[in-house]
Protein backbone atom coordinates (compact mmCIF):
# COMPACT_ATOMS: atom_id res chain seq x y z
CA UNK A 1 0.00 0.00 0.00
CA UNK A 2 1.10 3.61 -0.51
CA UNK A 3 -0.52 6.52 1.30
CA UNK A 4 -0.34 9.89 -0.44
CA UNK A 5 -0.84 13.38 0.88
CA UNK A 6 -1.41 16.39 -1.11
CA UNK A 7 -1.21 19.93 0.49
CA UNK A 8 -0.95 22.97 -1.90
CA UNK A 9 -3.93 24.23 -2.80
CA UNK A 10 -5.81 27.59 -2.26
CA UNK A 11 -7.55 30.58 -3.80
CA UNK A 12 -5.46 32.73 -6.32
CA UNK A 13 -5.99 35.27 -8.88
CA UNK A 14 -5.49 34.74 -12.63
CA UNK A 15 -2.06 35.04 -13.76
CA UNK A 16 -1.09 33.74 -10.01
CA UNK A 17 1.02 30.48 -9.14
CA UNK A 18 0.66 27.94 -6.64
CA UNK A 19 2.81 25.00 -5.98
CA UNK A 20 0.98 21.58 -4.55
CA UNK A 21 3.26 18.50 -3.29
CA UNK A 22 2.03 15.30 -2.72
CA UNK A 23 4.02 13.07 -0.03
CA UNK A 24 3.89 9.61 -0.63
CA UNK A 25 4.44 6.74 2.42
CA UNK A 26 4.30 3.20 2.85
CA UNK A 27 5.42 1.31 0.22
CA UNK A 28 7.65 3.67 -2.02
CA UNK A 29 9.60 1.15 -3.51
CA UNK A 30 6.63 0.34 -5.53
CA UNK A 31 6.36 3.52 -7.27
CA UNK A 32 6.95 3.45 -11.18
CA UNK A 33 5.06 6.61 -11.97
CA UNK A 34 3.36 9.86 -10.68
CA UNK A 35 0.87 11.67 -11.72
CA UNK A 36 -1.66 14.75 -10.96
CA UNK A 37 -5.02 14.84 -12.44
CA UNK A 38 -7.67 17.38 -11.96
CA UNK A 39 -11.45 17.24 -11.83
CA UNK A 40 -13.72 20.59 -12.45
CA UNK A 41 -17.37 20.02 -11.22
CA UNK A 42 -19.49 17.77 -13.61
CA UNK A 43 -16.11 16.57 -15.60
CA UNK A 44 -13.99 13.58 -15.92
CA UNK A 45 -10.43 13.47 -14.32
CA UNK A 46 -7.97 14.62 -17.01
CA UNK A 47 -4.17 13.87 -16.14
CA UNK A 48 -1.93 17.00 -15.69
CA UNK A 49 1.19 16.00 -15.49
CA UNK A 50 3.07 12.73 -14.75
CA UNK A 51 6.40 11.84 -14.01
CA UNK A 52 8.48 8.59 -14.05
CA UNK A 53 9.98 8.08 -10.60
CA UNK A 54 13.11 6.85 -11.55
CA UNK A 55 14.07 8.89 -14.67
CA UNK A 56 12.20 12.02 -14.10
CA UNK A 57 11.04 12.30 -17.38
CA UNK A 58 7.61 14.14 -16.88
CA UNK A 59 4.43 14.46 -19.68
CA UNK A 60 2.16 17.54 -19.60
CA UNK A 61 -1.17 17.49 -20.85
CA UNK A 62 -0.98 20.64 -23.49
CA UNK A 63 -3.23 22.88 -21.43
CA UNK A 64 -0.63 23.14 -19.26
CA UNK A 65 2.57 23.08 -20.85
CA UNK A 66 4.74 26.28 -20.49
CA UNK A 67 2.85 27.31 -17.48
CA UNK A 68 3.14 24.12 -15.49
CA UNK A 69 6.39 22.01 -13.73
CA UNK A 70 6.30 18.20 -12.15
CA UNK A 71 8.78 17.19 -9.67
CA UNK A 72 9.97 15.00 -7.40
CA UNK A 73 12.57 14.35 -4.66
CA UNK A 74 13.53 10.65 -4.33
CA UNK A 75 14.76 11.28 -1.22
CA UNK A 76 11.54 12.39 0.56
CA UNK A 77 8.95 10.24 -1.90
CA UNK A 78 7.38 13.51 -2.85
CA UNK A 79 5.99 15.19 -6.10
CA UNK A 80 5.55 19.07 -6.47
CA UNK A 81 3.43 20.54 -9.54
CA UNK A 82 4.09 24.36 -9.94
CA UNK A 83 1.86 26.00 -11.56
CA UNK A 84 2.45 29.20 -12.68
CA UNK A 85 0.30 32.14 -15.22
CA UNK A 86 -2.85 30.20 -13.56
CA UNK A 87 -6.43 30.72 -15.36
CA UNK A 88 -9.87 30.15 -14.40
CA UNK A 89 -10.10 26.87 -16.57
CA UNK A 90 -7.42 25.48 -14.49
CA UNK A 91 -9.94 25.37 -11.22
CA UNK A 92 -10.82 22.23 -9.93
CA UNK A 93 -9.83 19.96 -7.29
CA UNK A 94 -6.38 18.28 -8.03
CA UNK A 95 -5.16 14.72 -7.15
CA UNK A 96 -2.16 13.19 -7.39
CA UNK A 97 -1.61 9.26 -8.54
CA UNK A 98 0.77 6.52 -8.07
CA UNK A 99 0.70 4.03 -10.76
CA UNK A 100 3.19 0.67 -10.20
CA UNK A 101 3.50 -0.81 -13.16
CA UNK A 102 3.66 0.33 -16.82
CA UNK A 103 0.62 1.51 -18.02
CA UNK A 104 -0.93 4.25 -20.02
CA UNK A 105 -0.31 7.07 -17.89
CA UNK A 106 -2.70 9.28 -19.31
CA UNK A 107 -5.62 6.91 -17.74
CA UNK A 108 -6.65 7.29 -14.27
CA UNK A 109 -7.61 3.96 -14.13
CA UNK A 110 -4.23 3.08 -14.81
CA UNK A 111 -3.38 4.34 -11.15
CA UNK A 112 -3.18 2.22 -8.35
CA UNK A 113 -3.30 4.84 -5.60
CA UNK A 114 -4.75 8.17 -4.83
CA UNK A 115 -4.83 11.46 -2.77
CA UNK A 116 -7.69 13.00 -1.17
CA UNK A 117 -7.23 15.45 -3.56
CA UNK A 118 -6.97 19.57 -2.88
CA UNK A 119 -8.89 22.60 -4.19
CA UNK A 120 -7.48 24.81 -6.45
CA UNK A 121 -9.63 27.48 -7.57
CA UNK A 122 -8.46 30.48 -9.66
CA UNK A 123 -10.22 33.75 -9.84
CA UNK A 124 -10.86 36.36 -12.86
Amino acid sequence: QVQLVESGGGLVQAGGSLRLSCAASGRTSSIYNMGWFRQAPGKERDIVASIRWSSGNPYYADSVKGRFTISRDTAKNTVYLQMNSLKPEDTAVYYCAVMTTWANLLRASEYDYWGQGTQVTVSS
